[in-house]
């Protein structure tokens, strides 16, 4: 009996380092893609204003840092809490950056909401956008310089409740594989 105990209580603690380990190391790659993802954003936006030049500083490395940037809201997977590393939106708005759309988005894989409204974006949307922002349940590139085709890849973001393209340069006809976006509230795309 007492060597049942022994082993169960070793099969349970053996358990409980592995869920630990589990746990520890599927939320610090999640770190490391935010991370992943914030670099590469600010590196690939030109930021004449200085917005995120003086916030978003990676040599800090204490936990929730990147959650005091400017325009970045993080989430704890049980509860709101502001001081984990996983991005859950990015408001970038009216902030003068200038740039393409970040390919780097892709990395943010935690978040729900991206606003670079009011910025000098420009280019074509790429036509696999929705590998980079799949999750998203708001897309807000309104007021920028965005040019070429709505890309019928959005019909994939299949969450999205809020899409704003409006006040850019895109031409030819809005997809109709847009209508497929059952949770879609609110859609503008008006020049």
């Amino acid at each position: 009996m007492a060597l049942f105990i022994s082993m169960e209580l070793k099969s349970r603690s053996l358990v409980g380092v592995s869920v630990c380990l589990l746990l520890c190391f599927s939320l610090s790659y999640g770190t490391k893609e935010d991370l992943a993802c914030l670099k590469s954003i600010k590196d690939s936006l030109e930021d004449p204003l200085n917005y995120l030049n003086s916030s978003w500083n990676f040599n800090n490395d204490t936990e929730g840092f990147i959650c005091k940037f400017t325009g970045v809201e993080c989430w704890h997977p049980d509860e709101w809490h502001p001081d984990e590393n996983k991005v859950l939106n990015l408001r970038l708005t009216d902030m003068g950056l200038k740039g393409q759309f970040p390919r780097g988005i892709r990395n943010c894989s935690s978040m729900t909401g991206l606003d670079l409204s009011s910025n000098k974006l420009y280019g074509p949307l790429p036509d696999y956008i929705s590998k980079l922002v799949g999750f998203l349940t708001s897309l807000d590139l309104s007021s920028n310089n965005f040019s070429g085709s709505i890309p019928s890849n959005l019909a994939n973001c299949t969450y999205l409740n809020s899409l704003k393209l409006d006040h850019n340069r895109f031409s030819g006809q809005i997809p109709p594989q847009l209508d497929q976006l059952g949770r879609l509230k609110s859609f503008s795309v008006a020049s």
